[in-house]
């Protein structure tokens, strides 16, 4: 098959489900698969695939035309520049957190120690650990199996250096047992839709990603209260706390911030111009 008839045909297939992006899908499904770029398009269009590829692509795009997030078809994204590895048991990655752990990047020292709460695949973690030097963290998560996907992921990504990065089960705090250690830096990406939305998301995240790590129960904010529970008692005095929100959450998650007794509360948009981060420091006098 020709690979512009390949790619056409894929297309179809895709745009007839109303699948999101569906060129920026084919491009990354022929490839990924096919090993045929957009470029290779451009200079070559009547160039063959070979047969199995081509089959093997047009299976995946059936299975894209279901629904199923693209990166779970494939079993991998990429984040900050690193591929890893995911799954039906994590959330995918999204670009937007990159912006949180770019912030937290600009602030982190040479022997920084964090903690990250709700790691999922470990993104956020591995990433700091892979563009920092000999910081030192703990990543936790309530389920076992998306700690899984993260260890391969440290694993896969820093090597010998992965010992640096302990994986801990449990629900948040809960994961450090009597641990009282403080750390200069905590930061979460938690669940924060609110239950009543979930059902109105797209079908990838609806129905194919995990709900435990959408749900922030009835306002969103159920997560953003029980980390600020403890955050000052966590951190470090001049410590930070950095958490991902949604769009229209940053006066309330600052408030929390600011009833927690944390101070230099600081909003951050992501490249879209929406609110993405909030920032928050506890005070190097108490």
């Amino acid at each position: 098959m020709k690979a512009s008839d390949l790619k056409d045909t894929i297309l179809g297939i895709l745009a007839a489900a109303d699948v999101p992006e569906a060129e920026t899908d084919t491009a990354l499904i022929l490839r990924e698969i096919c090993g045929i770029s957009r470029a290779d398009l451009l200079a070559d269009p009547d160039r063959e695939a070979a047969e199995e590829k081509a089959l093997k692509a047009l299976d995946l795009a059936k299975r894209r035309a279901q629904r199923i997030p693209l990166q779970q078809l494939l079993g991998s994204t990429c984040f900050m520049g690193l591929d890893f590895t995911v799954s039906a048991d994590v959330l995918c990655p999204r670009p937007d957190t990159e912006i949180l752990t770019e912030e937290v990047l600009r602030e982190m020292t040479d022997g920084s120690r964090f903690l990250e709460l709700c790691t999922g695949s470990g993104c956020i973690a591995i990433s700091l650990l892979r563009y920092s030097n000999d910081c030192t963290g703990i990543a936790t998560d309530l389920s076992e199996k998306a700690l899984d996907i993260a260890r391969k992921n440290a694993s896969d990504i820093l090597g010998e250096a992965a010992d640096a990065l302990t994986f801990l089960q449990g629900d948040l705090w809960d994961a450090l047992g009597d641990s009282q250690e403080k750390f200069d830096f905590v930061i979460s990406n938690p669940p924060y839709i609110p239950a009543g939305d979930i059902a109105s998301l797209m079908p990838e995240v609806r129905l194919h990603e995990p709900v435990m790590a959408l749900d922030g129960g009835a306002d969103g904010l159920d997560f953003y209260r029980r980390i600020l529970a403890q955050a000052q008692d966590r951190l470090k005095g001049g410590g930070w706390l950095y958490l991902e929100i949604g769009y229209d959450q940053a006066r309330a998650v600052s408030d929390l911030c600011s009833a927690a007794g944390l101070t230099e509360i600081s909003v951050i948009r992501d490249y879209g111009g929406n609110d993405r981060v909030v920032r928050a420091m506890r005070s190097a006098l108490v």
